[in-house]
């Protein structure tokens, strides 16, 4: 039986702690969607579907790694695609609070469903899509907190 798992956020950008959240994740679960959560509250930098294209570009030589986007309830994601496990990251940050409000609420709706948390790398724990979002706004240089292919989406000049 292959052990699914499913790590959903708006990934706007995808950072390099989202990249070690995930290359953990491929060392349990043999297979892992990303999945672009797509918020009508938050004003993205990059589309749904750029998004889902640069994690596709970035993981094409790992089979293990699915990518989709979707707009609803995660666990109604989960529960049409036979996933019972749910990763999330978390860093020292003020993050666990949050994330066990949301994990205890996934499992009232989908009891199915189980949440594993993985500590964010010291050297990731204090980067955040928000703050890359800022940095690169304001044309700071955010080579060093996303991956390479990331990197090259974010210096096209229509983004």
């Amino acid at each position: 039986m292959t052990k699914k798992a499913v790590y959903a956020g708006t990934f706007d950008p995808f950072t390099n702690g989202h990249d070690d959240i995930l290359k953990r994740a491929l060392n349990l679960f043999d297979e892992v969607t990303v999945l672009i959560a797509v918020s009508p509250s938050k004003v993205p930098l990059f589309s749904a579907e750029d998004r889902v294209k640069m994690l596709e570009e970035h993981f094409s030589e790992d089979p293990k790694v699915k990518v989709d986007s979707w707009g609803g309830l995660l666990v109604d994601y989960a529960k049409k695609n036979k996933i019972d496990t749910i990763i999330r990251g978390l860093r020292p940050t003020g993050d666990f609070e949050v994330e066990f409000q949301m994990a205890s609420m996934n499992n009232k709706l989908y009891p199915e469903i189980e949440t594993i948390f993985l500590m964010t790398e010291g050297q990731n724990y204090y980067i955040s899509s928000s703050l890359v979002k800022e940095v690169y706004r304001h044309d700071g240089d955010v080579s060093e907190f996303v991956p390479q292919v990331i990197n090259n989406w974010l210096s096209k000049p229509e983004v």
